[in-house]
């Protein structure tokens, strides 16, 4: 199995990172690192994380990472990872 990265997912990343390395670079690179350890870890347990609260397909799945939500539709061969945000209440 293989784990594909969006370029929505890549975008908004690169931003999340810019923002908490503005502050404290050191502290972007270590959320970079825990992040992709946990997104690699899907390939074995794939369905780990809860049914995405944004589609109706079991396929897609949400993983919450430091306050961060991360879905990902889980296929045959591949995990694609598509997009990383902060939920914000309005």
């Amino acid at each position: 199995m293989i784990i594909e990265k969006k370029e929505k997912f890549l975008s908004a990343l690169q931003h999340i990172l810019l923002y908490i390395g503005a502050d404290k670079p050191s502290a972007a690179l270590r959320f970079a690192d825990a992040l992709n350890k946990q997104i690699e870890n899907l390939i074995y347990f794939p369905y780990k994380y809860r049914k995405s609260h944004y589609f109706e397909d079991e396929a897609y799945r949400d993983m919450v990472f430091k306050g961060y939500t991360v879905i990902y539709k889980v296929e045959p061969e591949r995990i694609i990872v598509l997009d990383i945000f902060k939920w914000q209440s309005r």
